[in-house]
């Protein structure tokens, strides 16, 4: 059964129950006006702040979800932030969506509740990890709507001269090596980033420059050879153009990392509808449409408003 399955559930009798009290009022307004039954209903509309990350890939997202929000009649406002911590102790309460990855929401959420060292969760399926985190999505108030066949995980690029004359095509040919990593600001000690090289690869990460994910900053820090390796996406559309290539993750310790909206659950009690308006966007998007989507932003230099358009009314969203 999936996390949103009970709460369909539920939003399906409250229509059902809806349907009924409308009758009961259009056959007499007294017995409407009568009932003393002032909760309120639940509603589509209104003001809606969604929260993202800044890099490409998720600022495409957050403009999707804008677009779609706005177009069904609610007001949205976007915050886009460096960093997932930067957004999440708004989240829920200030924030009310954001458009994020399975394994980041979920192993953010262990770290918190159980701290840095806790074992992380590492299954390579989207679905099941949405499962295996519900104890720790339910007591933060989060629901994850369904889970995208897209995924795009971590990866960690070089420039393709070195790994030619080094021989490198997995980060297991890293072992040993010392290395300067750039990265996203959160990256150090974290298992799927800093942390994860140090222990299961034996990389020594000697620093850890905090110029961005999959960042115009990252990519030029490693062609001027300031950086050794740097952070991206496994969807990172740039890099061929660039003259870099990603490592092989062939200790997997990347885990799932399928797109999917998360929302506040009293956000979403109130604004059912909410999972109507997302969830076709997610069945819509595979990895190759993300990939080429990135590559339109990041190479082509399209506007990303744009291309978020241009996407949603190609699939009949907009």
């Amino acid at each position: 059964m999936t996390l949103r399955r009970s709460l369909r559930r539920t939003s399906a009798s409250v229509l059902a129950v809806g349907a009924l009290l409308l009758a009961s009022a259009c056959a007499g307004d007294d017995l409407a006006s009568d009932s003393g039954d002032d909760s309120p209903a639940a509603s589509s509309g209104g003001p809606v702040t969604i929260a993202s990350q800044s890099f490409p890939e998720a600022a495409l997202m957050a403009s999707m979800y804008e677009l779609l929000l706005a177009d069904a009649g609610y007001d949205p406002t976007v915050k886009l932030v460096d960093a997932r911590d930067a957004y999440m102790k708004d989240f829920p309460g200030a924030v009310d969506v954001v458009p994020e990855y399975v394994g980041g929401i979920v192993n953010f959420l262990n770290s918190i509740e159980n701290g840095d060292d806790a074992e992380p969760f590492e299954t390579g399926d989207g679905q099941q990890l949405a499962e295996d985190g519900a104890d720790l999505l339910d007591a933060a108030g989060i629901t994850l709507l369904e889970v995208s066949e897209a995924t795009d995980t971590n990866a960690f690029f070089v420039t393709q001269e070195r790994a030619e004359e080094e021989g490198w095509s997995t980060l297991s040919d890293l072992e040993g090596e010392s290395m300067v990593l750039a990265a996203a600001p959160d990256c150090e000690g974290r298992l799927d980033c800093e942390g994860g090289l140090s222990d299961a690869y034996g990389i020594d990460i000697t620093k850890v420059l905090p110029l961005g994910y999959a960042s115009d900053q990252t990519y030029q820090s490693v062609l001027d050879g300031e950086s050794d390796l740097g952070e991206t996406s496994t969807t990172d559309g740039t890099l061929d153009s660039l003259g870099l290539v990603v490592l092989e993750d062939d200790q997997e310790i990347q885990p799932a990392q399928n797109l999917v909206p998360a929302v506040s659950t009293e956000f979403l009690d109130e604004h059912p509808d909410l999972a109507d308006l997302l969830e076709p966007l997610m069945a819509a998007l595979t990895t190759e449409k993300l990939t080429e989507l990135n590559g339109r932003i990041t190479v082509d230099r399209e506007k990303t408003e744009d291309v978020a358009r241009d996407f949603l009314e190609s699939e009949g969203l907009l």
